[in-house]
């Protein structure tokens, strides 16, 4: 019996280490038990430190029934109050390298249990659920006011990297929200101690809005995949003088850039702008963004080539409750409700069509667009050997060069992205230039999805 006991712990064991997320052999993917992963990321920064574990639950659940499957989070948000919803103290003072931890976890009893215990505990619960915790070490701003040294990062990343190494949900997000030039040598320190003392788990780099962490780290050994921020403002607004990438919200174009690149890393939109939160962010006057303007970030940048998606909530973010004091970025709707908004129950009809087709084979297809357009009439495409997908935004027509399928006639019907129904299937001859017709008027957020197929 003590034998059986053993082999079921061993092998466990195994399954465990084989489920760690990797790269897949073509470098463009994740893959995970040699099974297409697509990453279907949720911004809940502060969930660390705002919520208790009932509520912790609460929010995984969700966000788990809603096809998510990476949590993306703050280890420490603030270093001048880094404590969680109990009270309990991550560190001594703005000391990252002292650690405030306890013997014990019994969370029945104060002392013997910290703020270590419960990120464990809620890493546990999330690997419960088949979900990743994206893991950024210390948000930026804390590092650029120089509360963090190249000894206390180190000393910092080799805790987190041997405490839970062992954990197979674990992803690192190194970075958090700046500028990868800005202190550029603590986080290539945090990257390369992450790499030394962790072997089981992958590491990027989420940067500052309009930025990519290519720009300053695709060359690095530690950073096994891209992610860039595409950020919160709209084609108007994004016009700095001091930032390099005026994209407006053409999203794509950072997956083109990074698509191009060698060696060949995944990339994707790690921070794209979150639904009802102002364009801009800081005015709370100006227009929300809509599930519409989710549902287009996160066709164009995967059908670009993106290895999946991150969506954002303004209020889930920040685990907002009505009536907290000094609520960030005009948020007006408690989390616990705006957790079913529109865009993250949609978000699932995009993972579901990505693996629908052979995943691995597939490769952006602009050149089978005959009429691509800019902005809002911006089409979008994606093929594998058997099939093509087209996004339009505006509910034009796509005009699509035929022949890209060896075969005399074509199977075409449509996807409508914000309820996850398709429409009935038709037969068109693979010839010339053919145009297809969404079933709905032609405006903003009439988006649809063409599918062709053999």
């Amino acid at each position: 019996m003590k034998k059986i006991a053993v082999i079921f712990i061993f092998l466990f064991g195994l399954n465990l280490s084989a489920q760690s997320l990797k790269i897949s052999p073509n470098g463009r993917f994740f893959t995970e038990n040699n099974k297409p992963f697509f990453w279907l990321g949720d911004t809940a920064w502060l969930l660390l430190k705002k919520c208790t574990r009932e509520e912790t639950i609460n929010y995984l659940e969700t966000r788990k029934k809603q096809g998510f499957n990476a949590i993306q989070v703050m280890l420490l948000h603030d270093l001048k109050n880094p404590t969680n919803a109990y009270g309990d103290k991550a560190i001594e003072g703005t000391d990252v390298s002292k650690r405030i931890v306890t013997k014990g976890n019994n969370f029945q009893n104060p002392t013997e249990y910290d703020y270590w215990d419960h990120v464990e505990w809620v890493i546990d619960e999330a690997a419960k659920r088949k979900m990743y915790m994206a893991l950024v070490l210390i948000w930026g701003s804390n590092v650029k006011a120089d509360l963090l040294n190249e000894s206390q990062a180190k000393s910092y990343a080799e805790f987190l990297a041997n405490r839970f190494k062992n954990k197979r949900n674990i992803i690192w997000l190194n970075g958090g929200d700046l500028r990868g030039e800005d202190h550029q040598n603590i986080w290539n320190i945090i990257g390369k101690t992450l790499k030394a003392n962790d072997k089981n788990h992958l590491i990027t780099f989420h940067p500052r809005g309009r930025t990519m962490s290519s720009e300053f780290f695709h060359n690095e050994n530690w950073l096994d995949f891209n992610m860039f921020q595409s950020g919160h403002r709209n084609y108007a607004q994004d016009i700095s003088p001091d930032e390099k990438h005026h994209f407006g919200e053409d999203n794509w174009r950072y997956v083109d850039n990074d698509y191009a690149l060698k060696p060949i890393k995944p990339t994707l939109d790690g921070e794209p702008s979150y639904e009802n939160i102002p364009q801009g962010l800081h005015d709370p006057k100006q227009t929300r963004w809509t599930d519409a303007d989710v549902r287009r970030y996160a066709y164009w940048s995967v059908f670009a080539g993106g290895a999946g998606f991150t969506y954002g909530e303004n209020s889930v973010m920040q685990f907002y409750k009505k009536g907290e004091p000094n609520p960030a970025y005009g948020v007006e709707i408690d989390w616990r409700e705006s957790i079913n908004s529109k865009g993250a129950n949609q978000m699932l009809f995009l993972k579901k069509l990505m693996l629908s087709k052979p995943y691995f084979e597939r490769v952006p297809a602009n050149e089978l667009v005959a009429n691509q357009g800019e902005k809002y009439n911006y089409i979008a495409a994606t093929k594998g050997k058997n099939y093509v997908f087209f996004y339009t935004y505006t509910g034009r027509g796509i005009n699509v060069k035929m022949g890209f399928l060896k075969d005399s006639k074509i199977t075409f019907y449509w996807l409508n992205p914000t309820d996850g129904t398709y429409s009935a299937k038709n037969v068109i001859p693979n010839q010339g230039v053919q145009t297809f017709s969404p079933p709905s008027d032609k405006k903003g957020g009439n988006d649809w999805v063409l599918i062709l197929e053999k």
